[in-house]
This record gives structure tokens, sequence and C-alpha cells, in this order.
């Protein structure tokens, strides 16, 4: 029940949205709000990018790079 305590590796709760979501949150605070909707499903979309990038564990800016050349999602999540 307590196997953060001997694995460092394990977050000690179960809430990977809410740590998803906090991002959101500063952003909101920093700023105030989105100007327009399309800013916040932007930026929605990139932190999830960048999220799944980094549980896959993958460098977040060279696979940006692909991604922003064309490279679809799939293809450089399965690279080595």
């Amino acid at each position: 029940a307590l196997r953060f305590l001997r694995e460092v590796h394990v977050p000690f709760d179960n809430n990977q949205a809410e740590r998803d979501l906090r991002m959101v949150k500063v952003k909101e605070n920093i700023s105030g709000t989105f100007r327009e909707e399309t800013f916040a499903q932007s930026f929605c979309i990139t932190r999830s990018i960048v999220s799944t990038l980094t549980k896959h564990e993958k460098n977040v800016w060279d696979s940006l790079c692909l991604l922003l050349a064309g490279e679809t999602i799939d293809r450089v999540l399965s690279a080595t």
C-alpha cells in the first residue's frame, strides 16, 4: 500500500490527471486568462504533447522539432 516509500519513481498519489492539468492553472494564474479560445486549445494541445513525450522518456526538444518537420506522433514515440 505504501509502495512509494520503497520505490522513488512511484508517485505518492494516484492523480495523474491533476498533475497534467496543473500547468493550465499555472498559466491562467500568471496571465489571468487566455485571450481567445484558440489560444487555450493550442496551449492544451502543446502541453498534452510535451506531457506524452516526457512520460515516454523522449527528448522533448528533439521530438518537437521532428513533429514540426512533419513526423507523426506515433513515429516519434516509436523511434529509439
